[in-house]
């Protein structure tokens, strides 16, 4: 085994570490600078965002291509010493078969988890029928056990997420992928300590991530007490970054006023930070 794959099958046996107890933070950079930076505040793991990601291409969220998603993985594991998580859409392909050539490509770039949701991107019919969707996450548990198995598989129930807010098939539908394989499950969305503990309670004893892309009243103290192993930021970040932006700029343009700027990073920090 040479140096890299040595460095990235600890990140994959780290990460798997990080699941079997406690609760995690697992931010979504956007970019290698963004990852650099939240790695430098004590993150354990980070997470990538397809929206953030997406945004940075002047696209909107799935759009981007195989090919520029695995890229961008390549790009993202060698900007950190971290470990790294995918957000792998549906698999880019239509059938099981082409998830499982998709998966295979993806775990060989290092990383040390992916999902795999059931959205259609199609809006007559944005849910996947579940044998459909329960085929896929096989498809993409196959590929990962025939290339070493050392990568953690994230199955996610996109119905909340896609205002469609059905918990009990949710839940159905979550039990349905631990079943078939996936290691961790994700139900975008959820708000509720009701439907948070449905959840963790529903797939027991497997992780469950939480999506907190907005503010909420929870507290990462108040989360991990409903038994959820790791939250996620998804693309909130990222938001917060083009928030940033959009209010500096728009005064700028609007108003020929440049205290937009008062609260920009230092750019001597920012040097010092990617250095």
């Amino acid at each position: 085994m040479n140096n890299t794959s040595d460095r990235i099958a600890v990140r994959r046996r780290e990460f798997k570490r990080l699941h079997e107890s406690g609760c995690f933070v697992l931010p979504n950079p956007w970019d290698a600078g963004s990852a650099c930076y939240l790695q430098s505040l004590g993150f354990q793991a980070l997470a990538t965002t397809s929206s953030g990601f997406a945004w940075s291409q002047g696209l909107p969220d799935g759009r981007l291509s195989r090919a520029q998603v695995l890229a961008h993985l390549r790009d993202m594991v060698a900007a950190t010493d971290l470990p790294i998580n995918a957000d792998f859409e549906s698999g880019y392909a239509d059938d099981p078969h082409g998830v499982t050539e998709s998966v295979r490509l993806a775990v060989a770039t290092g990383v040390a988890g992916l999902s795999i949701e059931d959205s259609t991107g199609d809006a007559a019919k944005p849910v996947r029928d579940i044998g459909d969707a329960v085929a896929r996450i096989r498809a993409a548990r196959r590929a990962i056990d025939e290339t070493g198995g050392d990568t953690l598989l994230v199955g996610r129930a996109e119905n909340f997420f896609l205002g469609r807010p059905d918990l009990a098939d949710t839940l159905r539908r979550l039990q349905a992928y631990a079943e078939a394989g996936a290691d961790c499950l994700y139900a975008p969305g959820i708000r509720t300590p009701e439907e948070i503990a449905a959840v963790v309670a529903a797939v027991a004893p497997k992780p469950v991530n939480l999506l907190v892309g907005s503010a909420s009243p929870l507290t990462l103290q108040d989360i991990a007490a409903l038994g959820v192993r790791r939250v996620s930021i998804g693309g909130g970040l990222a938001r917060a970054a083009w928030g940033g932006l959009m209010r500096a700029a728009s005064l700028i343009a609007t108003e020929g006023r440049f205290d937009g700027l008062a609260d920009a990073a230092s750019g001597k920090v920012l040097d010092d930070l990617m250095g």
